[in-house]
């Protein structure tokens, strides 16, 4: 029997426009063939957004939501920002994310999660809204960070309401310290993230594909130099030693106060909290990030509709 993989059921729900669920059971049905699955999905009436499925839908809005030592983000993409503005896409959005906060925070287990409002699955009900708005929706992305002892900071850049913008940062910040102090340095370490994408937080625990693949830059690079390759070897790693700090959120330059790393605004913090702090995770999503969008050509549309 066919392994029915994450792949297969993501290249399915993005064809058939279906649920996650639906797209798992359609694939188990047809033996991880996809157009039967496609056929299995319309014949159950499922796939009931067939044409709008094919749409790109890269404009939306991030929602958070969280509870102190827990914070979830999501993605829900649409397809135009007009939707985006729509009352009833932004209660979505805030609802899947009040949703999200008591399920392990992947796209899976939200989608399959239930929706207070409706009682069907979150998957259900965005197949509801698109039906109701006449848009392709996506729940695309999510993350989830929770401490047992301190607090999830959150931030939401370009606001568009309460909890719910076009880029959403989460700050997980482990500590026993005094909670205000945890949440003030928690906000605005995530209006930081926010700011400057840290690829990591701390220069050990940046994937090492990507600094291989800048140090091999900064090899050739070095090489038309036509130094010896001892000295370029030293100029690489100077290089790379730059890299990490300015990648690596500890060894940034804080963007609240330049004169400080984030590290060491941390540690100046902890004698306001009266305790360590730690920053044990991040989350940073931005509206659309890596969605390639569909570039339309008016005048050809008009062309072929005076065609017939």
């Amino acid at each position: 029997m066919t392994e029915i993989t994450a792949a297969l059921v993501k290249e399915l729900r993005e064809k058939s426009g279906a649920g996650m669920m639906d797209c798992k059971k359609a694939l188990t049905e047809t033996n991880g063939d996809i157009e039967a699955a496609i056929d299995w999905l319309r014949a159950k009436g499922i796939s009931k957004a067939d044409k709008k499925s094919g749409r790109t839908a890269a404009e939306g809005l991030v929602a958070i939501a969280g509870a102190g030592h827990k914070a979830v983000v999501v993605e829900l993409n649409s397809e135009t920002d007009f939707v985006a503005r729509n009352d009833a896409f932004q209660d979505l959005a805030r609802g899947i994310a009040e949703v999200a906060l008591s399920t392990n925070g992947t796209v899976e287990a939200i989608s399959a999660a239930t929706y207070p409002a409706s009682g069907k699955p979150v998957a259900e009900a965005i197949k509801d809204a698109i039906a109701t708005i006449g848009e392709n929706m996506t729940l695309r992305r999510a993350a989830k960070l929770e401490v047992e002892h301190g607090v999830v900071a959150t931030y939401i850049h370009n606001a568009a309401g309460d909890g719910i913008g076009k880029l959403g940062v989460l700050v997980a910040l482990k500590s026993v310290g005094d909670k205000a102090v945890l949440t003030s340095i928690g906000r605005q370490v995530a209006m930081h993230i926010a700011a400057t994408n840290p690829l990591a937080i701390r220069a050990e625990e940046v994937d090492a594909a990507v600094a291989e693949r800048e140090r091999n830059v900064f090899i050739e690079q070095s090489r038309e130099s036509g130094k010896p390759e001892a000295i370029i070897e030293k100029m690489v790693e100077g290089r790379m030693r730059k890299f990490f700090e300015e990648v690596a959120l500890l060894s940034q330059a804080f963007v609240i106060n330049p004169d400080l790393t984030v590290g060491a605004a941390i540690k100046e913090a902890e004698k306001a909290a009266g305790a360590p702090i730690e920053i044990t995770g991040m989350a940073r999503l931005l509206l659309g990030e890596g969605v390639e969008k569909e570039e339309t050509d008016f005048a050809a549309e008009v062309a072929a509709v005076a065609k017939g």
